[in-house]
């Protein structure tokens, strides 16, 4: 079966070639009528677009490089979700890599997504220092936008789209539910997420206790470090876990509940992010939840700037508002456990 070509479609629909391009390729506006007549026509005979042939003549792959830290941390498919929807509404596809919080793999899945002539990358970096060299060294080639995270310092294409703490959030409402020896119990060393969180603590904890700044414990963020966590905290009676994800603070839950502590009466416990498992924790888990929907729309226009006179333009920081959400594992000091 012979392929279907653009001139069969500028046929079948009456317009010329110029417009059927047009329309078939969203380059330049096209009448409502005419877009609705050509897009009839190619549906009706099948017409595919050579994406190849495309990018050969406009030097674009029509391709996003999206590099992650680590797939298996529950807020990660929610944003490549949100990203692939927004970008596959812009006629992009979206390349996926996962370097498993190694800034060796890390470059090297930037490197390869280079070779692959990737027209942008979406990043999130595994290390606030270790991923710089290699963020720089992209986005002297293509455009680079960093979600949720820090950039290299310096880099003139490097756009950010991210949050930002939250923790005055958690800090207010821990201190009007009456919590004043509050504990962080983080991630160590320097990825992006771990360094933040963890500032971000340390600047405003002092707020409820001037040595809360000083209580803090530094693992990695997952259940398992949640657990273990709570054996080396309880001795000392604090009455806030304030973790820096949703997983440290289930697994801080399970523990505490194992010791027979009262949750949230002798101890209030918070996570950050808002993945699925918050609300099915026992009890179900304050937390903050991050606007990934609008965090994926700003990414997605960032790539899309496009600087006067094609020069490299000045970067781009987008700061979007979490939200708090208030559920059981932080009710005011003395209310009894959650049934």
């Amino acid at each position: 079966m012979a392929e279907v070509t653009l001139k069969d479609v500028a046929l079948a629909s009456g317009c010329s070639i110029a417009t059927v391009s047009r329309v078939l390729a969203g380059t330049r506006p096209v009448g409502a009528e005419t877009a609705r007549t050509v897009r009839e026509a190619a549906e009706r005979l099948g017409y595919r677009p050579n994406h190849v042939a495309r990018a050969l003549r406009n030097r674009s792959t029509g391709t996003v490089g999206l590099v992650l830290p680590q797939i298996t941390n529950p807020f990660f498919p929610s944003l490549v979700r949100e990203l692939e929807h927004a970008l596959h509404a812009e006629g992009r596809a979206v390349l996926l890599a996962d370097c498993d919080d190694d800034p060796v793999t890390e470059a090297a899945r930037i490197g390869a997504f280079l070779g692959r002539q990737v027209d942008a990358l979406l990043l999130i970096p595994v290390d606030e220092r270790r991923s710089r060299e290699a963020v720089a060294s992209a986005a002297a080639r293509v455009r680079v936008v960093v979600v949720a995270g820090g950039w290299a310092p310096g880099v003139a294409h490097a756009a950010a789209a991210h949050t930002g703490g939250g923790w005055a959030l958690f800090l207010g409402h821990l201190a009007a539910t009456g919590r004043r020896r509050p504990c962080f119990v983080g991630a160590a060393g320097t990825a992006s997420a771990a360094v933040e969180r963890r500032a971000a603590y340390e600047a405003g904890a002092g707020a409820l206790d001037p040595t809360a700044p000083g209580r803090v414990e530094l693992g990695d963020f997952s259940v398992q470090w949640g657990r273990a966590a709570v054996d080396r905290v309880w001795s000392s009676r604090p009455d806030a876990l304030i973790c820096a994800n949703d997983l440290i603070a289930a697994g801080a839950l399970q523990r505490l509940r194992q010791l027979g502590a009262d949750v949230p009466g002798e101890v209030a416990v918070t996570g950050f992010d808002d993945i699925p498992l918050a609300g099915l924790a026992d009890p179900a888990l304050t937390t903050v939840r991050q606007p990934v929907g609008e965090l994926a729309a700003e990414a997605a226009r960032l790539l899309s700037r496009r600087p006067a006179g094609g020069e490299p333009g000045p970067r781009h920081t987008v700061r979007l508002a979490p939200q708090l959400v208030v559920r059981a594992s932080s009710a005011p000091v003395g209310a009894p456990s959650a049934p």
